[in-house]
């Protein structure tokens, strides 16, 4: 897998100092793996649907644990538009809509830093592919670094065996990563983490009528 390696030596020589997104995916897994490997400072943040999940921050504090760091919390920019038009919870016409370049400046701004990395592939999708191939592993016009650009899916299941990373918790207990408000991922949390359900219910009480159609229903 040495070539594998080339986009993040290349970008290790821009600076020393990059900001991880990391979603506690199996591809942000990698790239922060990398990261720590290639940079002297690394700086990763993590975007939530809900603040202080417990299945969630257990897993957050295994990784600052294993790598010595502290990762950044900050609401996903997604939060912004659910508060402000009312999805899951009653509309409040103040709240900011937030856009990602948004959380990246101010990331940006706490770090000190500019570079972003990611784990975007090029194998990831036909809209992803265009946008890759025609940025190349660094993207200069948004300060973004791509250091699995050129992998396949096989590729960092390969590295994560390898290199004996951590995978959370949380997904093999659910069975999913949890990235949305849908009522049969909400359904599989309230049985296995109800604190955390009625948690999420208190941001958004009206994603348990989602929860009550999928157990009723089925869909």
């Amino acid at each position: 897998m040495t070539e594998y390696f080339r986009a993040a030596k290349l970008q290790a020589q821009i600076t020393d100092s990059v900001i991880v997104s990391f979603s506690m995916g199996k591809d942000s897994i990698t790239a922060m793996d990398l990261a720590f490997k290639y940079f002297k400072h690394v700086y990763p943040f993590f975007m939530y649907l809900v603040p202080d999940l417990s299945f969630q921050e257990r897993d957050l504090q295994r990784y600052e644990n294993q790598y010595g760091t502290k990762i950044i919390r900050v609401p996903h920019f997604e939060n912004s538009e659910f508060y402000r038009y009312g999805s899951f919870r009653e509309p409040d016409l103040s709240v900011p809509v937030v856009k990602i370049a948004d959380i990246y400046d101010e990331i940006r701004r706490q770090t000190g830093a500019y570079w972003i990395m990611g784990g975007e592939k090029i194998a990831d999708s036909i809209v992803r592919r265009p946008m890759l191939k025609r940025s190349g592993c660094v993207d200069e016009s948004r300060g973004r670094f791509y250091p699995l650009i050129d992998w396949k899916k096989n590729d960092v299941l390969k590295y994560i065996r390898l290199n004996s990373l951590y995978m959370p918790l949380f997904q093999r207990e659910l069975g999913f990563s949890f990235h949305s408000l849908a009522g049969k991922e909400l359904a599989v949390i309230k049985q296995k983490y109800p604190n955390d359900y009625e948690r999420i219910l208190d941001f958004f009480p009206e994603a348990g009528a989602g929860v009550f159609r999928y157990e009723q229903y089925g869909k």
